[in-house]
């Protein structure tokens, strides 16, 4: 959770900058060294990022401000810098520079497929490159690429996971080497069996919605199923698009919906003032004006600013007219689902109680979040960040600042929540009634039971023992968003 975000896996709300008095690193004491500082383009970001935000913010600031004060941020890029200073269990905090960010904020990715594929590897033994999302406006769309389709061939060359062709290292490196070039000709498997085979390009940019799928499930639509049920599909929680919340969360209030399925497996977090803003929709009426997050910083940022003690830090709940005022609610999870949606969960809990059911696999375990810390980082630098004008801005910082309690003091578990109903992620088929996560929802909601798992063999997969875990690049992983943007996720 950031002060995403983003993309991905945090929770943050901007911060305007304290006037801090820090103590200027010691002058140079030889030749040399003043020759290092001035070839080191970045010397100045680092020796910021260390005295004015790791010395002030960072959660723990203490463990580690001795040790970091030695660190010669010439003798590392400034990446490197920045993993060199974290505590030794921290695997949250991460840096960006200002490309990434802004198409984080903007939802605008550049250079790009618009899709993101998967493995199905923990339970099915599948090494198949599947499609586990496509962003509408992707050059894949015209060609009936959906969620479920296989990628098995990339000019020409076999990629295929098959009981008689496994998926090899000579195949990754086939996928690496070629996905990302454009023009590039594909073969797919779409969900019906057939094959397609298309040549196109990627997009130079496309402009992305939060809310992935926002429909409604009528009665018909499956078996013994009496009321409507809303489905969200919601992909990261950005504050620059909290129109996508409204939207999606009033048409479901004016048309009735008491029901939701909210879709959470791909939602690595983002900016609290959109989780703020979903809350306003999904909490009971009788919630309203309660605390749903307790924040938690270090002893020192109390002593510089009032509004950072722990009294000054609880968020209660909004009123809303459009409140969906819920008799049922169901999260879809994953190991991407972290931070802000995580967050919102565990802050639901203690007002919906039975009401409210996680289906699918255990979440990340993100019980904190960060402020966005910027550089250049003065005052007039900061207003104009607040004003969307980034011309100045270099890099982004996420350093952990803060933990997360619910009303009930419970903090988010550091090794994720896990469901109430265990379903591995089902790539075999597109978002509806047939997917396994939402079969679950709905057959919950109908008979107060659970769907037995579906058999891991009944598909068309690889059962080889014994192969190492791949993990493929994706739209998120594309060299050059972000050295460190999608570090704790992956397949």
């Amino acid at each position: 959770m950031k002060g995403k975000t983003l993309h991905r896996f945090w929770l943050a709300a901007m911060l305007p900058m304290l006037l801090l008095l820090q103590a200027c690193p010691s002058d140079p004491q030889d030749d040399e060294e003043k020759a290092r500082i001035a070839a080191d383009v970045d010397y100045q970001a680092k020796t910021y990022l260390r005295t004015q935000y790791m010395d002030v913010y960072y959660w723990w600031r203490d463990e580690v401000k001795d040790r970091n004060a030695t660190l010669k941020p010439y003798d590392y890029d400034i990446y490197d810098f920045f993993e060199k200073m974290l505590y030794k269990d921290d695997r949250w905090s991460w840096m960006c520079d200002k490309e990434y960010y802004i198409s984080d904020e903007t939802g605008v990715i550049t250079g790009t497929w618009g899709i993101s594929l998967g493995q199905a590897v923990e339970y099915y033994k599948d090494y198949g490159l599947r499609v586990r999302y496509i962003y509408p406006g992707s050059p894949f769309e015209p060609y009936g690429i959906t969620r479920g389709a296989v990628l098995t061939h990339i000019n020409g060359q076999n990629v295929e996971d098959l009981p008689n062709a496994p998926f090899t290292n000579e195949k990754l490196k086939i996928y690496q080497d070629n996905f990302f070039k454009s023009p590039q000709t594909f073969t797919f498997r779409l969900v019906d069996g057939r094959d397609t085979t298309f040549t196109a390009s990627m997009l130079p940019e496309l402009r992305t919605h939060t809310n992935l799928i926002t429909r409604i499930i009528q009665p018909g639509e499956f078996p013994g199923l009496s009321v409507p049920v809303g489905y969200f599909h919601f992909m990261a929680f950005k504050a620059n698009f909290l129109g996508d919340i409204a939207e999606s969360m009033t048409w479901f209030h004016d048309q009735g919906i008491r029901n939701l399925i909210v879709d959470l497996r791909y939602n690595g977090g983002g900016d609290s003032r959109a989780s703020d803003t979903l809350m306003t929709y999904l909490a009971p009426k009788s919630a309203v004006g309660k605390p749903y997050v307790i924040r938690k910083h270090n002893s020192y940022l109390g002593t510089l600013d009032d509004s950072f003690k722990d009294e000054n830090n609880t968020y209660n709940i909004g009123a809303n007219a459009a409140s969906l005022d819920l008799d049922r609610i169901y999260f879809i999870t994953g190991p991407g689902t972290a931070s802000a949606s995580e967050m919102v969960m565990n802050g639901l809990k203690p007002y919906m109680g039975e009401k409210m059911q996680m289906v699918g696999d255990t979440t990340y375990g993100k019980p904190n979040g960060m402020y966005v810390l910027m550089y250049p980082g003065s005052n007039s630098d900061y207003q104009a960040y607040n004003k969307g004008n980034y011309d100045k801005l270099q890099w982004v910082f996420l350093p952990i600042a803060f933990f997360n309690q619910n009303s009930r003091g419970e903090s988010i578990p550091w090794d994720g929540f896990v469901p109430d109903n265990y379903r591995p992620d089902d790539l075999y088929h597109d978002f509806g009634v047939e997917e396994s996560d939402i079969k679950a929802c709905l057959t919950h909601l109908v008979s107060g039971t659970w769907p037995a798992l579906p058999s891991a063999t009944q598909q068309s997969v690889s059962t080889k023992a014994g192969k190492p875990r791949y993990r493929i690049d994706t739209e998120e992983d594309k060299p050059g968003y972000g050295r460190y943007t999608v570090r704790e996720h992956g397949f």
